[in-house]
């Protein structure tokens, strides 16, 4: 795919990246966090798997950023597997407790499900998923594979601007509960850019699960500390939950972009409201419209809006709702969505289609390896550093995904014991005529199918490479209906990152979009392309994050 040429300006033209591809032959590893991908290489060079290496990688995020991801959240990924020429899917997300009822909810007068303390947090699902994606691609063992984050906690790294950035609005949001404080402000603030911080009690805690597996955490020392410190709190989450879990191997789903096979997870993630929006916006001639003119944007995100109703009312954990996901990424059902887009007008309000039978903050890495397998690998706690549940002086805090159950009885998301909450983190993959393309993806709760969009939409039809996609200036619109339970009613509101220019805003408002300001979440990308001719590896990580994607 030919580059377009430097200098044009990102809105009223083509993107202009913020530096050049990496390119390598032997593996790639693209991480939100360069002393991440540093480790991720380092597995590789000693004769570690792609998988085993975003192993080690995400581990050391969790150490390095947790403030989007760590031990105590979800985890989900998409791996193809070089050897038998396949695609396979994990879905390692936890469930709720058996104890979290709409009853117990009912009982006590609440209207929604609390954002932080102990009553939003479900099983966490990341050292299973761990396990489970080693004993099928691992090849080194797990002391080795988490050896080097180990040594950074006890050790210490210094902070990064971005990351810490958000320890500091974390503090004021979870700071009071107990363990966070003595875990992430040992000098009485949480840690400043360039600060060196260590977390010795993660270390043990990796060490632990190291020696002796996945069960010391789910049924083990570790359980047995969450399980006492959540009865503490007045949590849900018991030792019994923990001991019950264990991650499912699926099959991802696709769609045909022009000729690009695009794959998700299905639910009880949103993956599939981006192949939807794909679906939507094939018919139209996106690339005579122009990257970022007020045609195509308006068309993106009135297609968006299509997408998450019908996000809201269908998207569930498919071992409790009978999910159509055949209909919903259909082309059929598209045509027949699509015809509710007025080119004239934003739509204030949209139903979700009869298929008939978003403040999430993540980490995204993507690994190749030398024999060709590839892993897109995502995990989060949910808001931000998750519940503010620090258990035990274990070094990590619990997520809060259960937040995102709704209480409306009738609605398929609805709370229930050991049910899987409506999940926003997704992985995604292409395939082109059969064979392995990109391992990509964009952390951010909603914005990530639309970002998921947006970069496939940059490249297929504005002809920019792996890291221009990144880098183009994105739009994030909020406000659609939420698997929650609420409902959009006055068309939400639609952020532009600043280059867009004042004409550009003004012609959408007149079309009846409520814009936002350009500080909302735009999400972080990584993505390693394979390049079968050459034989060899592009890889990108963008400006928005510290991130780095290097190869060997």
């Amino acid at each position: 795919m030919a580059a377009p040429e430097p200098g044009y300006d990102r809105v009223t033209g083509l993107a202009h990246a913020s530096r050049s591809e990496v390119i390598a032959p032997h593996g790639m590893a693209a991480t939100s966090q360069p002393l991440a991908t540093q480790i991720a290489l380092d597995i590789l060079k000693a004769g570690g798997s792609a998988v085993d290496a975003a192993i080690a990688a995400n581990a050391a995020l969790g150490l390095m950023e947790p403030t989007g991801n760590g031990i105590g959240g979800d985890l989900f990924a998409i791996v193809w597997d070089a050897e038998k020429k396949e695609l396979v899917g994990l879905n390692a997300s936890g469930r709720a407790p058996k104890a979290m009822t709409l009853d117990y909810f009912r009982e006590r007068g609440i209207e929604s499900i609390p954002p932080y303390g102990p009553l939003p947090v479900s099983v966490p699902g990341a050292v299973d998923g761990w396990f489970e994606l080693h004993a099928r691609f691992g090849r080194l063992n797990m002391q080795e594979i988490l050896a080097p984050t180990i040594a950074y906690a006890r050790e210490g790294f210094p902070v990064s601007e971005v990351i810490a950035h958000y320890f500091k609005s974390n503090e004021a949001r979870i700071g009071h509960y107990p363990g966070f404080r003595e875990t992430y402000m040992p000098n009485g603030h949480v840690p400043q850019k360039g600060e060196m911080f260590r977390n010795p009690r993660l270390a043990d805690t990796l060490e632990l699960i190291a020696e002796k597996g996945r069960d010391e955490f789910y049924k083990g020392s570790i359980a047995r500390r969450i399980d006492a410190y959540m009865a503490e709190q007045g949590g849900l989450l018991s030792y019994e939950d923990l001991a019950e879990h264990e991650s499912e191997w699926v099959t991802p789903v696709s769609t045909n972009y022009r000729g690009w096979d695009v794959y998700e997870l299905p639910p009880n993630g949103q993956g599939i409201a981006a192949l939807q929006m794909l679906n939507l916006l094939e018919a139209y001639d996106l690339k005579s419209m122009g990257f970022g003119s007020v045609e195509y944007l308006h068309t993106l995100v009135e297609a968006k809006k299509l997408a998450f109703e019908d996000r809201a009312k269908y998207y569930a954990d498919m071992d409790f709702v009978d999910v159509p996901v055949e209909t919903l990424i259909s082309k059929r059902y598209a045509d027949e969505r699509r015809k509710l887009i007025n080119p004239n007008r934003a739509a204030k309000s949209l139903p979700a289609g009869d298929a008939k039978l978003e403040q999430g903050d993540t980490i995204y890495l993507t690994v190749a390896d030398v024999d060709g397998n590839m892993v897109s690998l995502i995990q989060s706690n949910y808001r931000g550093m998750g519940s503010g549940m620090t258990p035990g002086n274990l070094g990590f805090v619990l997520q809060d995904r259960a937040e995102l159950f709704s209480l409306d009885p009738d609605h398929a998301n609805v709370i229930a014991g050991g049910k899987r909450p409506f999940h926003t983190i997704i992985p995604a993959f292409v395939m082109k005529d059969g064979e392995p393309l990109i391992s990509f993806g964009l952390m951010g709760g909603a914005m990530q199918p639309q970002g998921h969009v947006q970069v496939i939409v940059n490249m297929v039809d504005f002809g920019m490479n792996l890291q221009e996609a990144g880098d183009a200036a994105r739009v994030n619109h909020i406000g659609s209906s939420q698997p929650t339970g609420s409902v959009m009613t006055d068309g939400g509101v639609l952020h532009l990152e600043s280059t867009f220019s004042d004409e550009t805003r003004k012609e959408l408002e007149r079309l009846g979009h409520t814009l936002g300001d350009s500080n909302g979440s735009f999400g972080g990308y990584q993505a390693i392309m394979w390049d079968k001719e050459q034989g060899v590896y592009y890889g990108a990580s963008e400006v928005r994050k510290d991130g780095q994607a290097a190869g060997y």
